[in-house]
């Protein structure tokens, strides 16, 4: 039989042992006094709740069980370039980043999802949740940064942000492997050199870095902030040469280096692409069947058997509450006469 609580240990550990002994004392103290027998009825609820939190489960299952104990980060670029005109049949890339996001998510059902986007800086766009309605919104309305504000970026831009994050869900439930799966083409427009996206040992237990792109680039549309861009000029090529568009290409080289930092393997993504092929390079062996330490293998939940007793007993514990509420209220009572006079009976 496995653990994984609702809650870190450091903060169940000392809350079981404070139950523990409230229940001991008051045991103690009802034994020997009429309603004793119920007070042992309460305590075995409270008990059954608790085991309930630590969340027991059988070695065995389903990997679909399994994912529910993934935490997974999407790391997005949102800058210009994601915009660039040569994803399928000349759509931007991010309608490539926005299918597989959701592609990923239904492979994992369950498992916690957290958005993190990254242009000028980085920001947590969603925190972890398995809301996959709120990831949809999120995933659906993701737009390159307005382009008046774009100063040149860096692929690596969320290191602080992700670490962060990364270092936080660790924290919380050490149990639940960390996947992260960085969308994003490569390219560097920032003056100095990326900084590396090296991360604590343990933090990222597997994921894949996702490249978008091709080698010919395509342009970008600005993004001026407006509610529609349909109409929007093409971004100008500024580096000083012939005046014309724009051209974004993919840089796998830059992007193979993320996924060698991360220590995930790296995948080029293009329209039409299968995504079981994908998610098989991403998945990390920690889904696959493990070793029999490893918390990520198939296992059969059975804290529901505990709630359920807890709710009988709950159920059982309120019928007997109303009960005694019926017997404590008096049937009738006499009302008082009017001046001093002599009480009238309730009507029958």
């Amino acid at each position: 039989m496995t653990l994984l609580p609702v809650l870190p240990w450091w903060i169940l550990l000392p809350v079981i042992a404070a139950i523990l002994l409230i229940l001991a004392w008051r045991i103690v103290l009802e034994r020997r006094r009429p309603g004793g027998r119920a007070w042992v009825r309460r305590s075995m609820l409270v008990l059954l709740l608790v085991a309930a939190a630590l969340r027991p489960g059988l070695p065995g299952g389903s990997a679909q069980a399994a994912a529910a104990d993934l935490n997974v980060f999407f790391v997005v670029d949102t800058t210009s370039s994601m915009v660039a005109e040569d994803y399928g049949n000349a759509a931007p890339r991010l309608a490539g980043v926005r299918r597989d996001i959701t592609t990923i998510a239904e492979e994992l059902p369950g498992a916690r999802f957290s958005v993190i986007t990254f242009d000028t800086e980085a920001r947590v766009r969603m925190p972890l949740t398995t809301d996959t309605s709120a990831l949809e919104t999120i995933t659906a309305i993701l737009e390159p940064q307005v382009t008046a504000y774009a100063k040149g970026s860096s692929i690596t831009a969320a290191r602080e942000v992700l670490a962060e994050r990364l270092s936080a869900a660790r924290d919380t439930h050490p149990g639940r492997p960390r996947l992260v799966f960085y969308l994003g083409d490569g390219e560097q427009t920032s003056g100095k050199e990326p900084a590396p996206l090296t991360l604590d040992d343990g933090l990222v237990a597997g994921g894949a870095v996702l490249g978008y792109g091709t080698s010919g680039g395509g342009r970008m549309k600005e993004n001026t902030g407006m509610e529609s861009d349909a109409d929007a000029p093409y971004i100008q090529d500024s580096t000083g040469g012939a005046a014309g568009d724009a051209v974004s290409v993919i840089d796998e080289g830059r992007l193979r280096e993320v996924a060698a930092q991360l220590g995930v393997p790296y995948v080029h993504r293009s329209d039409g692409d299968p995504a079981s092929a994908m998610l098989q390079v991403a998945r990390p062996g920690a889904l696959e069947r493990a070793p029999e330490d490893s918390t990520l293998t198939g296992r059969t939940e059975v804290y529901w058997l505990l709630a359920a007793a807890a709710f009988v007993l709950g159920l059982l514990e309120m019928t007997g509450i109303v009960r005694q509420l019926r017997e404590v209220r008096p049937a009738g009572r006499p009302l008082r006469a009017p001046h001093g006079g002599q009480p009238k009976e309730r009507a029958r």
